[in-house]
């Protein structure tokens, strides 16, 4: 066990270790607040809800887990899923590795436990896309392990508890936290005291605008009593996200019906139904800089590319649109629109591509940024 007195931190005794436990517990069941996955003990709702729970608020994940449970209630429908079946029912969330990550997972669960979740920690983590705070939650709320579930809002609270000066950004400094929580952690109502202290994180200690007055410990708070709340938790600002300017084409034929692309590639959006992309950067810096160069230059060079690229022969449109912005993680998406009529319907085989009336846009998979190069189009259409 790691000896956390060589990190500077002094634990409480047994004594008060148990007083903690009760502050916080009789807290939780006084003001928990009342969620369909704390309504089951079913480790595939929880597994699902944890998931979905990952950097995305509550009020957002309740819609998505219920149509998501609904439509693939058990482990084996999602292990058999068509993967646009998946994205469809993940569209909008984000971080889509994750939901992939849970069908191989359900699949393992399929080929090893019989199709039933595994009912061990050891278990639970062999599985895929399952790291140290999802076993952990896992374990502890479905099957009342003492497993430490260790998450953003765990280290903020934990770090203002015992005044601990290591980054919590840093993926190095979890293992601080892990020892804390194995000390701390109640081992008959494990999985309760996880969720006490991510409610009491998310809310009461929040990493903006927190109040530490309401704490039901905040008697024991180094950080409280010492007057030090705005120095915890520690943590290195993050990096800005990398600019990257696209154009996005919404190519319509005399049907009307819109060109949507299939992105086979592996990596960001794949599997997805998009509008056509092209990078601004990438077609024009072939040649010269994209800041020496007049902006109708810039979008005349990109529409010639998009007409050999995808070998179709288009009437541009001189319709303005709003700027699509989207940010990821480390990227940040600004696409200018641009409208066409394509003047075949024929398309080039060697792309995934399909001509799709706007009623059948509901049957294909489009992640955040298509539907908001849609939401543009129209409305400016309606204008």
């Amino acid at each position: 066990m790691l000896d956390l007195k060589e990190y500077g931190i002094d634990m409480w005794p047994k004594e008060k270790v148990q007083a903690f436990r009760k502050a916080l517990l009789d807290w939780y069941d006084a003001n928990k607040r009342d969620l369909p996955w704390r309504r089951t003990r079913d480790p595939y709702a929880i597994w699902v809800s944890e998931i979905m729970l990952q950097q995305t608020r509550v009020d957002t994940v309740i819609p998505y887990y219920e149509r998501f449970l609904h439509h693939l209630p058990t482990i084996a429908d999602l292990a058999k899923a068509p993967e646009e079946v998946i994205l469809k029912l993940w569209e909008g969330l984000g971080y889509y590795s994750r939901v992939r990550n849970m069908q191989q997972a359900a699949q393992q669960m399929v080929d090893d436990f019989a199709g039933q979740f595994p009912t061990t920690h050891a278990e639970i983590s062999s599985l895929k896309g399952i790291g140290p705070y999802t076993a952990g939650a896992i374990s502890s709320i479905a099957f009342n392990l003492p497993e430490p579930a260790v998450d953003g809002n765990v280290m903020r609270v934990l770090s203002r508890l015992f005044e601990v000066d290591y980054d919590i950004g840093l993926p190095t400094n979890r293992k601080i936290f892990q020892a804390m929580m194995e000390i701390l952690i109640d081992p008959d109502r494990p999985g309760d005291f996880n969720q006490a202290l991510m409610d009491l994180g998310s809310d009461i200690e929040s990493p903006v605008n927190p109040r530490p007055q309401d704490s039901p410990v905040k008697d024991f708070s180094a950080a409280y009593l010492n007057g030090t709340m705005d120095k915890y938790p520690i943590k290195a600002p993050k990096k800005k996200p990398v600019p990257v300017a696209y154009q996005g084409f919404i190519i319509r034929n005399k049907d009307n019906q819109f060109l949507l692309e299939k992105n086979n590639e592996a990596g960001l959006l794949s599997g997805f139904w998009s509008f056509p992309l092209l990078e601004k950067g990438a077609v024009v810096d072939k040649q010269v800089s994209l800041f020496e160069v007049a902006e109708e230059v810039v979008q005349l060079d990109i529409r010639q590319s998009f007409t050999e690229y995808y070998d179709m022969a288009v009437d541009w449109q001189k319709q303005e649109f709003d700027t699509v912005q989207h940010i990821f993680s480390h990227r940040k998406w600004q696409i200018e629109l641009v409208e066409g009529v394509a003047e075949t319907t024929k398309l080039l085989g060697t792309k995934e591509l399909k001509w799709v009336s706007v009623e059948d846009f509901p049957i294909y998979p489009f992640a955040k940024p298509q539907q908001k190069m849609w939401e543009a189009y129209v409305k400016k259409m309606e204008q």
